[in-house]
């Protein structure tokens, strides 16, 4: 799951800097409120990746989803960045869980394996 949420995120971060640069262009913002909110859903990005597999990173995860489809008040092509990226991190989620299950049931299969090998020996 860390590796799919991961990917999702780090696309994240660039649409959010993307999102940044357009935002600049609104007379009613001014350059500082833009990067300020901006970079810290950029860095919420970058540390969510690290913390993802830890209770309540997924959670985490989905409010930084929901600001983004949020933040198409501000940039309205966010609205749709913002579900589709929602829908990469329910893809993400979903099926990295999947696989992390498949995993942990090769490895058991694995382990056993081994155990009935060593003993026959």
């Amino acid at each position: 799951m860390r590796t799919l949420c991961a990917s999702t995120l780090i696309g994240e971060f660039f649409v959010i800097g993307f999102a940044g640069l357009v935002a600049m262009k609104d007379p009613d913002l001014s350059m500082g409120t833009v990067w300020t909110v901006s970079g810290i859903a950029m860095l919420l990005c970058v540390l969510l990746c690290g913390v993802i597999t830890r209770p309540g990173g997924v959670q985490l995860g989905w409010a930084l989803q929901i600001a983004l489809i949020v933040s198409g008040f501000v940039v309205p092509m966010m609205f749709i960045m913002g579900a589709v990226f929602a829908g990469l991190w329910w893809a993400s989620v979903h099926f990295g869980r999947q696989v992390d299950e498949a995993k942990a049931r090769f490895a058991a299969m694995a382990e056993s394996q081994a155990e009935a090998g060593g003993n026959t020996a």
